[in-house]
């Protein structure tokens, strides 16, 4: 034989050899997340997706075996046989199997899950798992396998189940009470019950008339004194006769400088984020809901294709509780620092978590390169991602930087047996402030006058304002996120879904940012205060949190915390269904008359919102959209603009002549012309409002 030859025999045996052997096969959760991974591991492997979960309970039934110790039923889900055969198929050919879904209680469930269908030994080191989704990190995750942790199983399985019971054993009777389409949720009446609680504080408060003096100086520069205190004890002026008396008697009297007091103040950086504090300040800076954070996260961690450097895992793990940073990323982020900024901004801040949490092992929420700034990709970024990275990029960096440090002053001045202070600051060295603003900084670089105690001044002006105390806010998105985890209600994974679901029961309403409590909202909120106490309560909820934590750390068994629970809940179930009656909720009237029939029109709320619906329905079954006139007339028609809706359920507004005139805005007009062209004004939101022109081409602002 030749030696060409027998390379030739040679090749093909090696190649039948590989072949045979298999490739090792990664599963993971997303498609976009394989497409990442698959590219840093090589030909050697092969990464699918699972897409989500691929066993669940039953969804026509409750698939919970009561009589059985609680016993699960789960079932594949519907639709996803053909996956399941596939991936049945790809492992029944691989060398070895590594499940490598997300890094929490819900993702090491879908790896048990896969290891009962695919017939893996949980036991057997089948698992991997990864914090950001970066080469080096993936490649050390392979080397590092493990077994399934059943203790994060039998979690969420415990979590599963709970929510279950609650869920399809309240809702029908709901259902048959209230109005068919209504649920009830175990976290999620738990946080209705506190917008309730704030909207009943609203209701019953009364508001108290107070006046704010200040007294107006000027040495050099202009400060301004707020009167505290009469006889050295704090006071608050409640009527004008008595403001009117005060600001006499401050004017026939003489202003001393009391005390002068200066101090070195310093402010710390807050921690990188958590996935609560990172809806939270997403919703307060940039307008996003908690939907709409999780989504773009999700996009930046599984990665995304960035120039000339293919595509990458932006950010690290993005649901979890923990403030702590891996030393890897102080070291990377310290060195970043200096070479940026110079060593004094470089910290050393150490931050700890609010309270013991087991799964501590996921790091904040930070950049996986710091080298990749946020204006360095801004190309290969939509410009909602590049606004969340950016905000991510810069709370972390800031979080390891050196404090700010300001020369506080505070003034005392007396006149008469009235005391009144002035507040100064300057700011001494901006820290971590060099990247992460925040929204009083100029409240902090206020700095007052030289003055010396006892010196006297003369009053420019003194002005009384009139006020009065106010209610406490409704809960915005973001700081509903904040009180579910300040109480400890939930999980970083069940903050978005909360809000979205009382949203879409219509059990709140949303008014600008902020969440109310509807009619239906309260209904519902009290049969369940009323017939299911401890599902509402606080901190019912939070010990069941508690609770699962325990499980995850094998010190209860997850079968006995479902029993303990379902014992109670079955008999209030029983007695509520025998005792509550039919409610209700009557249909709010618009004032108009159905021009069919003559019946009285009124607001229903369908699976899509609220619509105008005929009273004498079923006989009448006229209905008709809710129109919102912004008070424009069409520049085409002389119809009015009314607010609408796309397919997509995006708001633009339009010609209430359509189909005939089919002129349309995205943004709100405004009844002004343009001063450059003559079509209408728009209102464009942002961070400072704006007017612009609804002529594209012309490109006038103001």
């Amino acid at each position: 034989m030749s030696a060409t030859a027998a390379k030739k025999t040679r090749s093909k045996t090696t190649k039948k050899t590989s072949k045979e052997k298999g490739k090792i096969l990664v599963i993971v959760e997303s498609p976009s997340k394989a497409k990442t991974i698959g590219k840093y591991l090589g030909s050697r492997y092969k990464v699918v997706a699972s897409v989500g979960h691929v066993r669940d309970l039953p969804k026509s039934k409750l698939g919970i075996d009561k009589e059985n110790n609680f016993e699960p039923q789960y079932i594949p889900i519907r639709g996803k046989g053909s996956l399941i055969k596939e991936l049945k198929k790809e492992a029944s050919k691989a060398s070895s199997v590594y499940l490598a879904t997300d890094p929490d209680r819900e993702g090491e469930a879908i790896s048990w899950h896969l290891a009962f269908l695919l017939g893996i030994d949980p036991a057997s080191k089948c698992r991997i798992e990864f914090n950001e989704i970066t080469k080096n990190t993936i490649k050390e995750a392979i080397k590092n396998p493990r077994a399934i942790n059943l203790g994060l199983v039998d979690a969420q399985q415990a979590r599963r189940e709970l929510d279950r019971l609650v869920g399809y054993e309240i809702s029908p009777l709901l259902w048959r009470k209230v109005r068919k389409g209504l649920s009830a949720g175990r976290v999620q009446s738990a946080a209705l019950k506190i917008i309730c609680d704030r909207e009943k504080e609203i209701q019953a408060f009364v508001p108290q008339e107070f006046w704010n003096i200040n007294a107006h100086f000027k040495k050099g520069s202009k400060f301004t004194a707020k009167l505290i205190e009469k006889s050295g004890e704090k006071y608050t002026v409640r009527s004008e006769e008595e403001n009117n008396k005060v600001i006499n008697d401050l004017k026939n009297g003489k202003f001393l400088v009391s005390g002068v007091t200066e101090k070195e103040r310093v402010v710390k950086a807050a921690p990188p984020f958590t996935t609560s504090s990172m809806q939270q300040e997403a919703g307060n800076r940039l307008n996003f809901n908690a939907r709409k954070t999780m989504m773009i996260a999700q996009q930046l961690y599984e990665g995304i294709d960035i120039k000339g450097k293919g595509t990458m895992g932006l950010i690290t793990y993005l649901r979890t509780d923990s403030v702590r940073i891996s030393d890897l990323a102080k070291e990377s982020a310290k060195a970043f620092i200096t070479a940026r900024y110079g060593a004094e901004y470089a910290g050393n801040n150490v931050y700890t978590n609010k309270k013991k949490d087991i799964q501590d092992a996921h790091e904040a929420i930070r950049p996986s390169d710091v080298e990749l700034t946020p204006v360095a990709i801004r190309d290969s970024l939509t410009a909602d991602q590049f606004k969340l990275y950016n905000l991510i990029w810069n709370r972390f960096i800031a979080s390891q930087m050196t404090p700010a440090r300001f020369n506080g002053m505070q003034v005392n001045i007396s006149n008469g047996e009235y005391g009144l202070r002035a507040n100064g600051s300057e700011l001494l060295f901006d820290g971590f402030r060099k990247v992460y603003k925040s929204s009083n900084d100029d409240e902090d670089n206020k700095m007052l006058p030289r003055l010396e105690k006892g010196e006297t001044l003369e009053a420019e002006d003194i002005i009384g304002e009139q006020a009065f105390t106010q209610p406490p806010a409704r809960y915005t998105e973001a700081s509903l996120v904040r009180e579910l985890e300040e109480k400890n209600i939930g999980r970083p994974s069940t903050y978005a879904p909360i809000v979205s679901t009382l949203s879409e029961r219509r059990y709140v309403s949303k008014e600008k940012k902020s969440l109310k409590a509807t009619d239906l909202g309260f209904v519902v909120n009290d049969m369940m205060e009323e017939h299911f106490k401890d599902i509402v309560d606080v901190n019912f909820t939070a010990e069941m949190e508690d609770k699962l934590d325990a499980i995850e750390m094998n010190e209860i068994e997850w079968k006995k915390v479902v029993g303990d629970f379902y014992g109670p809940f079955s008999k209030e179930l029983e007695a509520a269904d025998k005792v509550i009656e039919k409610i209700k909720i009557e249909d709010q009237p618009t004032g108009e008359i159905c021009e069919i029939c003559g019946k009285p029109l009124v607001i229903k709320t369908g699976r899509f919102g609220d619509f105008i619906a005929c009273s004498g329905y079923p006989e009448c079954k006229n209905t008709k959209p809710i129109v919102e006139k912004v008070g424009v007339k069409c520049p085409s028609c002389g119809s009015d603009i009314v607010a609408r809706r796309s397919k997509r359920g995006r708001l633009f507004y339009g010609c209430s002549g359509y189909p005939n005139c089919k002129m349309v805005f995205w943004n709100k007009p405004v009844d002004k012309k343009c001063p450059k062209c003559g079509s209408l004004m728009t209102e464009k939101n942002g961070k400072n409002k704006q007017l612009v022109c609804s002529n594209g081409d012309c490109g006038y602002t103001e």
